[in-house]
């Protein structure tokens, strides 16, 4: 079964964003926040079975260059992370409501959009589902089929959580750049390995010219 996607990315504050890769990116935390993000969000606005994709945010330097992309920005309504994914989706429904509804981590900087049409259309199968993230403990991508509510349950140990929610677990081959998501620098060190999106490859090199495999 094929159906089209509105995507939902959430994208927090900045000032907040990347906490855990302070040390390696230092002053330059926002911009590296923003490029991932906009890798993130044009390799989804690129997938052909993504008919729109709507960004969460309460930061203006993030929504001007999102929005630029293409996304449909809103306001994030700062309750939490899956607060923000319901009323991205409600925004969604509005929109389109024969389409399919998912929710995307937007820290997936080498995210491939071929890739991602893989796990969209794996996704279609089921009224629920999600895609847990390399670590096999988050999530990176959770989505359900037209008519069937949105009950997203990110943050901490969310594959556990979309499982005892009853969401189906994918598991699809070949979508690792759906499934690495950037917390640290070892998981940056695996993304740089898969093949960065050019805005997040444009601040790896900046940063550390010497070295753009191996930051």
């Amino acid at each position: 079964m094929s159906i089209r996607w509105s995507l939902v990315i959430p994208v927090k504050t900045l000032v907040a964003a990347k906490t855990r890769l302070a040390d390696a990116t230092g002053p330059h935390r926002t911009k590296f926040a923003v490029a991932v993000a906009s890798d993130t969000v044009a390799a989804a606005l690129s997938c052909p079975v993504v008919a729109r994709v709507i960004v969460v945010t309460a930061d203006p330097a993030a929504a001007g260059p999102l929005g630029a992309l293409g996304a449909d920005v809103v306001p994030d309504p700062d309750r939490g992370l899956n607060t923000a994914l319901r009323a991205g989706a409600a925004h969604a429904g509005r929109l389109a409501p024969g389409d399919g509804v998912g929710a995307l981590q937007a820290d997936l900087p080498a995210l491939r959009p071929a890739e991602l049409a893989v796990a969209l259309e794996a996704a279609a199968e089921f009224d629920q589902s999600f895609l847990p993230d390399a670590l096999d403990v988050g999530t990176t991508f959770y989505g359900v089929r037209p008519g069937t509510p949105f009950t997203p349950r990110f943050g901490g140990e969310s594959r556990a959580k979309h499982l005892a929610g009853g969401a189906k677990e994918l598991c699809v081959p070949g979508v690792d750049s759906v499934r690495r998501d950037v917390d640290t620098p070892d998981d940056l060190r695996a993304a740089i390995a898969l093949g960065l999106g050019r805005h997040t490859a444009a601040v790896v090199a900046e940063l550390w010219p010497a070295r753009e495999t191996g930051a």
